[in-house]
């Protein structure tokens, strides 16, 4: 019994194989030497040679940066540091059939805190435009009353704030949560909506204050905060 707790208590060391060492300190070594992006990286030989290990292992460490974007192959440069697409791996992930139950949960209360801190964004980036089309959106919504179509809609008008914002990350990020309303979906008996509608919340763009529209999305959104918290 006692050697069970033991286990349990003390964890096992993880071993790690020569690549994950040389992957780590070329790491360190472009941190600690400020390495910016374009600037171009030392000769797998040279690399191999300093860190005592065969090109192989360099080979393969440099793969898995390269993979991660944070180095890319120039012409007659060679290798350089690349500026990393922070999103591109988890674009690539992000797929509701991979993804357990808690993961998709936690990303759409992720989904729903970033909502709630649009405001001060898109204030100080909207137009008459934004807003008209924004309008336009939600009085389409209305107009339908199957929920695949206020669905569809919905996924429309929030994406227009997110355009609204500015933030090229953002948007990209909300793309990639459409998959998520999948989950919302098959989770919620009935499609369901706070007490603030989207007309009512672009009515609040057009003519009232960021506290007004936080406030108005915060109740247009408690439903889904309820549900979650319901859920534990």
């Amino acid at each position: 019994m006692a050697n069970k707790e033991l286990k349990s208590d003390i964890g096992r060391i993880v071993q790690q194989t020569m690549p994950d060492i040389v992957e780590s300190r070329l790491r360190e070594y472009l941190k600690e030497k400020s390495f910016r992006p374009g600037d171009p990286l030392p000769k797998e030989v040279d690399l191999a040679e300093s860190l005592g290990v065969s090109r192989n292992v360099v080979r393969e460490a440099l793969s898995r940066l390269r993979m991660l974007g944070m180095v890319e192959t120039k012409k007659k440069r060679g290798m350089v540091l690349a500026s990393p697409d922070i999103l591109s791996s988890f674009e690539r992930v992000l797929d509701p059939s991979i993804i357990g139950e808690n993961t998709l949960k936690d990303i759409f209360e992720l989904r729903l805190v970033l909502e709630m801190g649009l405001a001060e964004l898109i204030y100080a980036r909207k137009t008459a435009a934004d807003v008209a089309e924004l309008k336009e959106i939600a009085l389409r919504q209305m107009d339908g009353k199957k929920d695949n179509f206020r669905i569809k809609n919905e996924i429309e008008f929030h994406g227009k704030l997110y355009e609204m914002s500015g933030n090229d990350t953002l948007k990209r990020f909300q793309n990639m949560l459409l998959p998520i309303f999948d989950y919302v979906v098959k989770t919620e008996p009935r499609f369901i909506s706070g007490k603030i509608s989207h007309l009512d919340l672009a009515n609040i763009l057009e003519r009232g204050s960021k506290e007004e529209f936080r406030e108005g999305m915060y109740e247009h959104l408690k439903p889904h905060f309820d549900r979650l918290k319901r859920l534990g």
